[in-house]
C-alpha cells in the first residue's frame, strides 16, 4: 500500500504532463472503529477505512477541481483530467491562485494531536454498555436511544506547485449517550458525551452514563413561559454558537460579498472592552489545534477581536485577494479560539447574581440571519427568581440582534467546555425577548 507521499508523487508526476500554471492537492487516509449499544444489545460494530485526493489545477487565473476515493493509477488520471477539462471552461477570475510561497508551511510543529487508540471489538462493547447501564439504573430514565464509542485516527497531506508537500496526522475519540426521562405523561431527552484526542483523556463511562440520567430527569416537569424581557445565561454547552456568528460575521467572503451584520468593522467595538477573541491553533493536544490551513499557509497565533474591537477579518487566501489583504490562515475555518475575559465566575456565580432570567442549556433551529444579525432560536432551560433556579422551561423562543447581543454581553464565565473548537464558559446577555408556546 503507498504512502500518502508516494500517492503525492504519482499525482505531480500526471499534473507535468498537462499544461497547468499551478496546482494543489490534498490527500487523506483515515480508519476508524464505532460501536453502538441499546439497552444491553450491540446495534452496530463498523470500521471505517477511508482514502480521498482533492486536486486544484490553475490555468492562469482559471481554476478546476476534481475529488476521488479512487487512489489507483486510473482514478488519479481520471480525476486530474477532470480538473484540467473543468479549468480550460471556467471563467477567468483574478483572485484565483497559489497563496505566496513564503507564507507557507514547509515546517510544520508537532502539537501532540495523534494518540492512536487500538480499540478491539470486545472492550468498546463493554465501554458502551457500561455507560448506558449506569444510566438506566436511575428510575427515572424510561428508555434509551443507545451507547456508542468511536475511534478515529488519520493524517492529511498537502501539497503544491510552489514545492511545498506537508502532512498533518490526528487521532480523535468519543463515548456518547442518549436516553429518555418519564414522569407520567411528561417525556424529556438528553445527550451527553465525552470526546479527546488521547483515549486516557476520556471521562469514565459511568460519569458519561451519570451526567445524561441527571440531565433529562433535570428537565422533567418544564413549563412554558410568558412573553417577556429579561437577562439569558448560555450554558457552556451552547454559548460557542454566539462567538461562531460573530467569527462567521467577520469571515471574508461575507465581507466582500457585503452580506454581514458586521460589514466593514475593522477597529469597530464588536463586544464589551473587557473581551478578547484569540485564536491559538498551536496549543498542544488540543481540540481544534492545527498546523496549517487548506491554502497550505502556516497557521499563526492572532486576536481577531481585542479589547471588544475588531483586529482582523477572517481571511482565506482568496478572500484575501478579494479584500486588498493578506491571508489570515483561516481556509477551513478557525482553529482553537479562546474567549479572554475578566470574569473570575462560572454559571452558578451568574445564577445567583440574577434577580430574573433564563439560562440556556438546548437550542433548536436555525434562526439566525448573518446578514441582518436578526437571532431567533427555539431553547429549553431552567427560570431562575432571586439567584436560585426554580423550574425547568421548554418550548419557548428567545429572539434578539447579534450586534446587541454581542454588546450586551456583562459576563463570560470560567467554567470553559474544553470540548469543542470555541473555548468558552458560560455567557450571560443582559436581556434578550423570550416568547412562549403560542405567542
Amino acid at each position: 500500500m503507498m504512502s500518502l507521499e508516494q500517492t503525492a508523487q504519482q499525482v505531480i508526476q500526471v499534473l507535468k504532463r498537462h499544461n497547468v500554471s499551478d496546482y494543489e492537492m490534498s490527500l487523506s487516509a483515515s480508519s476508524g472503529v464505532s460501536t453502538a449499544v441499546r439497552l444491553g444489545k450491540v446495534e452496530t460494530l463498523e470500521y471505517h477505512l477511508d482514502k480521498s485526493l482533492d486536486v486544484n489545477v490553475y490555468m492562469g487565473h482559471a481554476k478546476g477541481h476534481a475529488s476521488s476515493v479512487d487512489l489507483s493509477e486510473s482514478g488519479i488520471l481520471k480525476t486530474v483530467e477532470s480538473a484540467c477539462l473543468i479549468a480550460k471552461y471556467t471563467q477567468h477570475d483574478p483572485f484565483s491562485g497559489l497563496a505566496p510561497k513564503e507564507l507557507m508551511a514547509f515546517e510544520v510543529p508537532d502539537l501532540d494531536l495523534y494518540h492512536p487508540w487500538e480499540l478491539d471489538p470486545s472492550h468498546s462493547i463493554d465501554l458502551a454498555t457500561r455507560c448506558e447501564s449506569q444510566a438506566l439504573e436511575y428510575g427515572a430514565i424510561d428508555n434509551s436511544d443507545g451507547a456508542e464509542v468511536s475511534s478515529y485516527q488519520g493524517e492529511g497531506l498537502y501539497a503544491n506547485s510552489n514545492g511545498m508537500m506537508s502532512i498533518q496526522k490526528g487521532a480523535k475519540h468519543s463515548l456518547n449517550c442518549s436516553v429518555i426521562a418519564k414522569q407520567g405523561m411528561d417525556m424529556q431527552t438528553a445527550y451527553e458525551y465525552t470526546i479527546a484526542l488521547d483515549a486516557q483523556d476520556l471521562q469514565t463511562p459511568e460519569w458519561v452514563g451519570d451526567q445524561v440520567a441527571k440531565i433529562a430527569i433535570s428537565k422533567l416537569g418544564a413549563r412554558s413561559l410568558a412573553a417577556q424581557k429579561c437577562p439569558v445565561i448560555f450554558s457552556p454547552r451552547v454559548s460557542g454558537g454566539i462567538f461562531s456568528q460573530l467569527i462567521s460575521a467577520l469571515g471574508g467572503s461575507r465581507q466582500y460579498k457585503k452580506s454581514t451584520f458586521l460589514l466593514n468593522s475593522l477597529d469597530q467595538l464588536v463586544l464589551p472592552d473587557t473581551l478578547s477573541i484569540l485564536e491559538n491553533p498551536f496549543a498542544q493536544k488540543t481540540i481544534g489545534a492545527k498546523a496549517f490551513d487548506r491554502d497550505g499557509v502556516l497557521k499563526r497565533k492572532q486576536h481577531f477581536v481585542k479589547d471588544g474591537r475588531v483586529q482582523s477579518y477572517v481571511l482565506s487566501q482568496y478572500s484575501a485577494n478579494q479584500l486588498g489583504l493578506q491571508t489570515t490562515a483561516n481556509a477551513g475555518g478557525v482553529n482553537n479560539l479562546i474567549i479572554e475575559h475578566q470574569y473570575s465566575g462560572d454559571l452558578n456565580d451568574m445564577i445567583k447574581s440574577m434577580d430574573k432570567g433564563l439560562v440556556v442549556t438546548e437550542l433548536m433551529g436555525q434562526g439566525v440571519n448573518g446578514t441582518t444579525g436578526d437571532y431567533s432560536r427555539g431553547a429549553t432551560g431552567f427560570w431562575v427568581e432571586h439567584g436560585e433556579i426554580q423550574y425547568p422551561v421548554s418550548g419557548i423562543t428567545i429572539a434578539g440582534n447579534l450586534k446587541e447581543m454581542l454588546l450586551g454581553i456583562e459576563h463570560v464565565g470560567t467554567d470553559v467546555d474544553h470540548r469543542g473548537n470555541i473555548k468558552v464558559g458560560s455567557v450571560l446577555i443582559n436581556q434578550m425577548t423570550i416568547a412562549g408556546e403560542g405567542e
